[in-house]
């Protein structure tokens, strides 16, 4: 297999700023933008590592910024960005990737599908960027003026991840170690090498400015919806009351598990889990382990969106469907909103509960359980 090792760039300073913090370690959403850079890379399959470039100035900032990530250690960069590169190239000498992806800290919403573009590329090139094709027309001026008009045929937007064949990079910035180049395509280019240029998209945005990073922050461009689906059932045994949506009900029996029953809370805990790819109940609350026995089930759901957050996803709404005969749902549907939400810690009106009945059809219908379906939508930062 072909290794892949990610270099993401992050020692500028990012003066047009302004403040004491670099652009890379502000916040968008609940994230910095670079760790948002970072784990575009670790998540793709094809990816083996990454390493980080780094100011020297900046290992506090870094190591808070992707604290729990599985990184290399980082290694400090130079004065030109041309710099900073060929160090991360050297750190890796001593055991070589074949090929290796140069992206920017400041682009965080490159999407997997864009990594591939670039890596499949190297299947026949030795180096390849991004690009977008310029559309605009464009003006060449002098003192305000303008003094002529570009043919834009032909022209393209760089952007990263550029990618390469990893000795081929390490030759061409040897060779190129005098020059001011400003990507590490330009630095190719200038060793004779043939580099392809991969569509690229507007939402793989360079943030250079402070009104960058609010259109990000404002814009829904960089997020997607994630839909989780939950189901569970639990049947009837001996008892006096059972546990809904975290709530006791008094009642003529009991629901059977191994925890607390809650086949409602369970069915949401599916959805939570299914929502960010993260398995389902069993595999993190498996009924064979006994520190389970007669637990709350709000465990289960408070670990799950624990889970969802760490992924980078913030739930919207949560709808569950409570299937039984009996007992009745209405009189406690308010105080069941209540209880999920407060697990959740989200408002109330993000969650609904219903009742329904299968008109005395299945196990259900004839009393013998309650079943519970759960959707929940998770905004997630791409």
């Amino acid at each position: 297999m072909t290794s892949v090792v990610a270099l993401i760039v992050a020692a500028g300073r990012g003066h047009r700023f302004g403040g004491e913090t670099p652009k890379q370690y502000l916040k968008i959403g609940r994230d910095s933008v670079i760790r948002e850079a970072v784990r575009k890379f670790l998540d793709h399959p094809r990816v083996d590592a990454v390493r980080v470039v780094i100011h020297p100035d900046d290992e506090v900032l870094y190591g808070d910024a992707v604290s729990g990530l599985e990184l290399m250690d980082p290694v400090y960069g130079g004065a030109e960005r041309q710099d900073s590169v060929r160090k991360g190239l050297e750190s890796l000498a001593e055991n070589p990737p074949d090929h290796v992806l140069i992206h920017d800290a400041a682009r965080p919403y490159v999407s997997g599908e864009l990594i591939d573009r670039v890596l499949d590329s190297l299947e026949e090139a030795s180096g390849a960027t991004l690009g977008i094709p310029v559309s605009d027309t464009l003006k060449k001026a002098a003192d305000g003026y303008v003094e002529a008009t570009i043919d834009r045929v032909g022209l393209w937007r760089a952007q990263t991840p550029q990618g390469f064949r990893y000795a081929d990079l390490m030759e061409a910035h040897g060779k190129t170690a005098q020059l001011a180049l400003t990507d590490d395509a330009a630095v190719a280019e200038a060793a004779g090498m043939d580099v392809a240029i991969v569509e690229g998209n507007a939402e793989n945005l360079k943030i250079t400015s402070p009104e960058d990073l609010k259109t990000i922050d404002d814009g829904a461009a960089v997020y997607e919806t994630r839909v989780g689906l939950g189901y569970d059932v639990h049947k009837f045994g001996p008892g006096n009351s059972l546990v809904l949506c975290g709530v006791e009900i008094p009642f003529e029996q009991s629901l059977e598990g191994h925890s607390d029953a809650d086949v409602a809370l369970h069915s949401i805990t599916d959805a939570v889990l299914g929502a960010c790819s993260a398995g389902d109940i069993g595999d993190h609350f498996p009924p064979t382990d006994p520190q389970w026995r007669g637990a709350a089930s709000d465990a289960f759901l408070s670990r799950a969106i624990e889970l969802a957050r760490q992924a980078g996803g913030e739930l919207v709404n949560v709808d569950v469907t409570i299937v039984c005969e009996a007992p009745k749902v209405g009189p406690h549907r308010k105080a069941m909103r209540v209880r999920i939400a407060e697990i959740l810690g989200i408002e109330v009106s993000r969650v609904n509960v219903k009742a329904t009945t299968t008109e005395r059809l299945g196990f259900c219908g004839r009393g013998e359980g309650i079943a519970a379906y759960s959707i929940v939508s998770l905004r997630v930062s791409r």
